[in-house]
């Protein structure tokens, strides 16, 4: 069974009684597979890295850019025939020499890093795991922040790189927006359930976050009255940070070639360690 846009239910694992391996075309397995059936069956679960990395990295400086300049904004304005020359100016602002804050410092948070770095940004990262060498970190332009707390209140743009679990469920709750630096940025293109919305919406409202760029929701599709559709200073995507021919490419490739190392003996790359059940 191949993993891709479509959730894996506890109903289709029924239905598969000759089910033997299960290649997620992604990475993001907690929320989109039911695995702890595919745990109590013994079934091994693979992820594909292949092919995320770069991508996911260009969106979220794609966003960051965006959501600073109200990209979205000026260019629907534009369209109905509004010319904002001048309007834009107080909320607008320069990615050069911000201090970014990544939350979550794998793969994908290090390779935004290093684009962001080409920008003349400074930055900060908050990973309970991860841990740069001198070397890294000076080449990346960041520190270790030791606590989310301390990222939050020094980051002038935030930038999510976690995977959703019940750990990270809302680690950006109402709490923690109103600890992030007045006038900072949310750009989150990892999942959108890190985020408690209905208090991101409040605090772009009031003022106390100039911009968000969100390329996921806690429900995706967002429903039509969600608050966040209706904000000038919010850019909104449909879940498509990976989504380019060149990621689908080198993706699929790896899937299936993974799904032919496993039938033919050989061994599986990227298994995923599910967490034993109780």
């Amino acid at each position: 069974m191949v993993v891709a846009a479509s959730r894996l239910t506890a109903a289709h694992l029924a239905a598969g009684d000759r089910l033997r391996f299960v290649q997620h075309q992604g990475v993001g397995w907690q929320d989109t597979v039911a695995w702890q059936e595919v745990a109590a069956r013994g079934i091994p679960l693979a992820t594909t890295p292949q092919g995320t990395t770069v991508p996911v990295a260009e969106m979220a400086l794609l966003m960051t850019l965006a959501a600073l300049r109200r990209l979205p904004h000026a260019d629907a304005e534009l369209r109905r025939g509004a010319w904002h020359v001048n309007a834009l100016r107080p909320v607008s602002r320069n990615l050069a020499g911000r201090v970014v804050g990544y939350v979550g410092f794998g793969r994908i948070g290090q390779a935004t890093a290093a684009r962001f770095a080409a920008f003349d940004t400074t930055g900060l990262y908050f990973d309970p795991i991860t841990r740069l060498s001198a070397e890294d970190a000076t080449r990346l332009r960041v520190r270790r922040a030791e606590t989310l707390q301390t990222l939050l209140a020094e980051a002038e743009i935030v930038s999510l790189h976690l995977p959703l679990t019940l750990q990270t469920q809302h680690i950006l709750d109402a709490a923690a927006i109103r600890c992030m630096r007045p006038g900072s940025v949310l750009v989150n293109t990892a999942r959108g359930g890190l985020v408690d919305e209905a208090a991101l919406a409040a605090a772009l409202r009031d003022g106390h976050l100039l911009a968000a760029a969100l390329d996921v929701f806690e429900e995706e599709p967002p429903s039509p009255g969600h608050p966040l559709l209706a904000l000038p200073n919010v850019v909104l995507t449909p879940h498509i940070s990976a989504g380019t021919r060149d990621a689908f490419e080198e993706k699929l490739s790896a899937a299936f070639g993974n799904v032919a190392d496993f039938f033919a003996g050989r061994p599986a790359r990227n298994l995923v360690a599910l967490p034993a059940l109780a």
